[in-house]
């Protein structure tokens, strides 16, 4: 069987000014890297049709195994399905971070004949975007650490900072350290941290900012310390914001490239759902929607992460709802869920556990965790599709058992997917489900029903996402983190959206509590202010800001030949 690597490198890509072509772009419109990459200019972006917008499709997902149950294959298979039945169609999704890349995960195209190529650029480096990012982050770190060593005329309280320093890759030893040792010339001794680069505040703005002027404002509005008088210090207070603005400049343009197929997509931001907001860019999706009848993005990890705060912190900044919600869900996940594996959550089960046929685990599952999904998601009376993600151990009977259980749950259709294995033609069932989805929402008009309200109180959006979406009966916070949410009402950042940080792997903060889990508190450790990207940050249980690497790292089986070919990526 060909790896992911080997199908993509035996396609014939279009030239990217083919691609931009079929959304009207032409090449005086875009910054070329290269034959396949480029990014859409800023004039093009100002100069978009505000007359046209097309349909938003966010595709979500179940809670997933540590496998991964294949959304983004799934998101990209929809595009190349909706343009195989001839309509104007494209993805928009996010930027790989190196951190999974060289850890477990793995890389962020896709997979089988569902993929976005040139997908070894895309998963090493791109377009440096998040090297920009990092620089951006870490300049204001520097400037910051620089204004301390230099007499601290803004009386900053040393032990009150709270920008960290990032960067794009998972090293836990990071996770707590001490700078400025040596001596005077080094610097202020403090203490510090490290966070990956997919969980900065500047990747958030980034991707929530829907101008430069946009992005310019939100860098000055960051909350960088405390000072003495227990107030706040901006990166605007630091002189930092326009420096750091200069170096986002390019990364602020979104990259457009194509499918195997064809399709455009475009690729841009990358925050983690466990960790940060878990979606693409608006303005990614602006041009998008400008260009296209429709648009399908994605929401990192499961719905009641990454589709929430599709719903509540993207859409709120956007003005933009999708009209129809795409549920992957696998067999294996229901089997996960359904306790038919016998390793906990977050383990990686054995493959005769994966490919034996378990009806009994897949009913319990589906009725469990998929109920659940399908039940949140259908409160906000937007359409919401499920879509079986076909593995070829799949049997008939495990996927009748889910088709049945998610049409009892309310979704407003179950189509299965076979886009891995067959591309655009394998999505054709999900893309006409999609088109009628979409039909009756337009038809019907828009009655959104938010799951959670905006606007409320910090603590009060914490304990209905924990109850309303988790199931939590109570959440317990930590001394400091309710110290840091009255810090932050008093600074009058109290009615800002939350952002919840917790496992991708259970509706709970416990990545072995599976299915749907009930009667338990959320522990909050920390309340981190974004208030440049406008959300509160909520740290739930042992959930680190700071991956670190499995005991056997995808890097070691990784190289490269003579001739500067890579061997054993994404394979």
């Amino acid at each position: 069987m060909k790896s992911d690597l080997d199908i993509a490198r035996s396609a014939k890509p279009m030239a990217i000014i083919e691609v931009a072509d079929k959304l009207g772009l032409s090449a005086n419109q875009l910054t070329m890297y290269g034959e396949n990459i480029a990014k859409i200019k800023w004039e093009s972006i100002k100069s978009r049709n505000l007359e046209h917008r097309g349909n938003l499709i966010l595709v979500t997902s179940v809670n997933p195994t540590p496998f991964g149950e294949g959304k983004t294959v799934t998101t990209i298979g929809l595009n190349q399905g909706l343009n195989f039945q001839g309509h104007k169609a494209c993805c928009v999704i996010r930027e790989p971070s190196l951190g999974p890349v060289f850890g477990i995960k793995g890389g962020a195209a896709g997979g089988g004949k569902s993929q976005v190529i040139p997908m070894e650029q895309i998963n090493l480096h791109f377009t440096g975007d998040l090297h920009a990012i990092t620089s951006a982050h870490n300049l204001c770190s520097a400037i910051l650490d620089n204004h301390l060593h230099r007499g601290n005329k803004l009386d900053i309280d040393t032990n009150n900072i709270f920008w960290p320093r990032v960067i794009d890759m998972n090293d836990r030893t990071l996770r707590e350290i001490t700078i400025g040792l040596g001596g005077s010339s080094t610097g202020v001794a403090r203490s510090e941290r490290f966070d990956i680069t997919a969980a900065s505040e500047v990747m958030a703005i980034l991707a929530l900012s829907n101008s430069y002027h946009d992005l310019r404002e939100r860098l000055g509005k960051i909350v960088v310390a405390e000072n003495k008088n227990g107030l706040p210090v901006t990166a605007e207070n630091l002189g930092a914001s326009g420096s750091m603005a200069l170096l986002l400049r390019e990364a602020f343009l979104p990259n457009l490239v194509q499918t195997l197929e064809g399709n455009p997509a475009f690729i841009h931001c990358g925050p983690f759902a466990n960790i940060a907001h878990g979606n693409s860019s608006i303005i990614a999706d602006e041009i998008a929607l400008s260009c296209s009848d429709y648009v399908v993005t994605e929401a990192g990890f499961g719905a009641e992460m990454g589709a929430e705060k599709a719903l509540h912190i993207k859409a709120n900044a956007s003005n933009v709802l999708p009209s129809c919600l795409v549920l992957n869900v696998t067999v294996r996940a229901m089997k996960l869920h359904g306790g038919g594996f016998s390793s906990g959550g977050g383990a990686r089960p054995k493959k005769e556990e994966l490919e034996k046929e378990n009806v009994d685990a897949v009913r319990a599952g589906a009725s469990s965790n998929l109920y659940r999904h399908i039940r949140n998601l259908s409160s906000t009376q937007i359409p919401v599709i499920v879509s079986i993600n076909k593995f070829s151990t799949d049997t008939e009977n495990e996927i009748a058992e889910i088709r049945k259980i998610a049409m009892q749950s309310g979704a407003f259709d179950v189509v299965l997917f076979d886009g891995f294995t067959r591309g655009g033609e394998g999505s054709v069932e999900l893309a006409d489900a999609v088109v009628n989805a979409c039909k009756k929402y337009k038809i019907e008009g828009s009655k959104y029903k938010p799951i959670i309200d905006s606007g409320l109180p910090v603590e009060q959006s914490i304990l209905k996402i924990a109850s309303n979406i988790y199931g939590a009966e109570n959440v317990d916070f930590s001394p400091e983190a309710y110290r840091k949410m009255k810090k932050i009402e008093d600074w009058g950042y109290g009615n800002l959206p939350v952002c919840m940080a917790k496992t991708q792997y259970s509706f709970s903060h416990d990545k072995n509590l599976l299915g749907s889990p009930s009667g338990f508190n959320i522990p909050v450790r920390d309340i981190r202010l974004n208030a440049g990207s406008g959300f509160v940050v909520a740290v739930c249980g042992s959930m680190m800001t700071m991956p670190g690497l499995p005991t056997r790292p995808a890097a070691l089986d990784m190289d490269m030949d003579e001739d500067g070919e890579l061997t054993g990526v994404f394979s």
